[in-house]
């Protein structure tokens, strides 16, 4: 009987279930969307019931749409979308409000509020993070404030908190565990202890009893319910999706840097097992612990990667569909001096200004659609390059190579001008679904499915190089034009 991996997949957008085999290639995959709320500008929430629903229901089409057995399935790994946080009743498993999502912009006064009070720095120090509203802590603060009597039954042990791992974890087998790559994101978690801190829950007054227990990253959470697929099958791995991906392309040396293209952009390089202070407002996070410790990763994040396409596409017409990106940007010479500044929400590492709004520089009567298709590529590599420049210099080494997954990294000629302005090269993987394939890897590597970080390394295949072709000269000119691009956007205040 061949047997596999399952990866459960639970995104921002969608969950998807995906089975992969013993050379890591996919067998089998479902997906399905789920609704998206926005009760007031600036928050975003989600159903916590509808997410689970949605999860388990993938999970069950891609077995019988497959003619997969649960016998078959060796162990699960679990992926998700990081920073969303759920609290529910632990007697009942309900969730007491929607959850609210990483990109959800309620804490915001909070966090200064709280920066105000002088602990900005101690907080920098211990979790690796910036005071912001991006990370969960401040929205478990806001439902512990808002939500009538949440605090009160949180102090009695009524109630529990976890992201969306721990919420999936909790009702596929009723554990309640969580792990360092998504604790890490909490700004509730020590990255020198390895766990949860009491003087920062004692700055968001978060009761401990309310927390997760911390386990390793590649390890035994659980076996799912009998009643979900007839069978209990153990949960064996569990990773936030961009750590997940930095397993799943098989960074697993210090200095190995991977990116992800995807509506925006991840970019993580090991820094192995000594935590590393950012000086470029990057953030310090956990890449994993497999069982003998953690290991650390620098990370940053451009807030507009692929966005900027559908942009392009639905706000001005330009495109109807984003596989025509790459002809038209080849079908010019350059971008006639035309440069793009996607900075819609404001711009992300190595920057954080989140007043900065977007902009179009250089045109002449002579620039074209095609100009502007380019420029919009362009951008994505510009900042992708702006953050990795801030990576190495927090790492104290420059990188020799890059490697890449993502919708947006099958665009040719985005990743050929992404190693052009690098001046490394840039690596395609052949599977693109590496998030899902690193929580499959993780899960697989506890179970006795792969043998070693070393097996897992040999099933990683190459689909495309990309080496630099542009001259130095060119290259730290064409850069000169995008930082004065880059600056007039961030001085230009509506």
């Amino acid at each position: 009987m061949e047997r596999f991996i399952m990866a459960l997949d639970q995104g921002t957008t969608s969950s998807r279930a995906i089975i992969f085999n013993h050379s890591g290639q996919i067998i089998a995959t479902e997906q399905q969307e789920f609704k998206q709320f926005f009760p007031h500008p600036g928050w975003v929430e989600h159903d916590a019931m509808e997410i689970l629903d949605s999860q388990i229901k993938v999970a069950r089409d891609v077995l019988k749409k497959n003619n997969i057995s649960p016998e078959q399935i060796a162990s699960v790994g679990i992926t998700n979308q990081r920073e969303t946080v759920v609290m529910w009743e632990r007697a009942t498993g309900k969730p007491v409000y929607n959850a609210i999502v990483w990109q959800c912009r309620r804490t915001a006064d909070m966090c200064s509020a709280i920066e105000e009070t002088g602990v900005k720095n101690l907080i920098r120090e211990k979790t690796g993070l910036l005071l912001d509203a991006y990370f969960s802590g401040t929205k478990v603060k806001w439902m512990l404030d808002n939500v009538p009597g949440l605090n009160e039954r949180a102090e009695k042990g009524e109630i529990c908190f976890g992201t969306i791992d721990s919420w999936l974890l909790y009702n596929l087998t009723g554990n309640h565990y969580t792990e360092p790559t998504n604790a890490c994101r909490t700004l509730l978690f020590n990255l020198h202890t390895g766990d949860w801190d009491d003087e920062l829950l004692d700055i968001l007054n978060v009761p401990r009893n309310v927390l997760p227990e911390i386990k390793p990253t590649c390890g035994h959470f659980g076996h799912i319910k009998k009643e979900f697929f007839g069978e209990e099958i153990p949960i064996c791995g569990i990773a936030g999706d961009q750590q997940a991906s930095l397993f799943g392309q098989a960074c697993y040396n210090v200095g190995d840097a991977k990116n992800t293209y995807g509506t925006g952009c991840f970019a993580l390089i090991n820094i192995g097992k000594k935590p590393v202070i950012s000086q470029d407002k990057l953030l310090t996070t956990v890449a994993w612990d497999i069982g003998d410790g953690i290991e650390y990763a620098l990370e940053g994040s451009v807030f507009i990667g692929g966005a900027v396409i559908q942009w392009v596409r639905d706000q001005l017409h330009m495109i109807e569909d984003a596989e025509e990106t790459e002809k038209m940007a080849l079908s010019v010479e350059n971008t006639g001096g035309v440069y793009l500044v996607p900075a819609f929400v404001g711009l992300g590492a190595p920057y954080w200004d989140s007043r900065a709004r977007g902009a179009i520089f250089g045109l002449t009567r002579g620039s074209s659609d095609a100009h502007i298709v380019r420029a919009a590529l362009e951008s994505i590599a510009y900042l992708s390059r702006d953050l990795i420049e801030a990576l190495q210099q927090d790492f104290g080494k420059r990188i020799s190579s890059l490697k890449v997954d993502g919708g947006a990294s099958k665009n040719k000629f985005l990743m050929q001008f992404q190693s052009d302005i690098l001046g490394i090269p840039v690596i395609q993987s052949e599977l693109p679904e590496t998030t899902a394939l690193g929580a499959a890897y993780l899960a697989g590597l506890h179970s006795g499915y792969w043998d070693s970080k070393e097996t897992i390394k040999n099933n990683w295949r190459i689909k495309n190089t990309f080496k630099p072709k542009q001259e130095i000269i060119k290259r730290k000119q064409m850069i000169e034009k995008w930082d004065k691009a880059v600056d007039a956007t961030r001085h230009f205040r509506v």
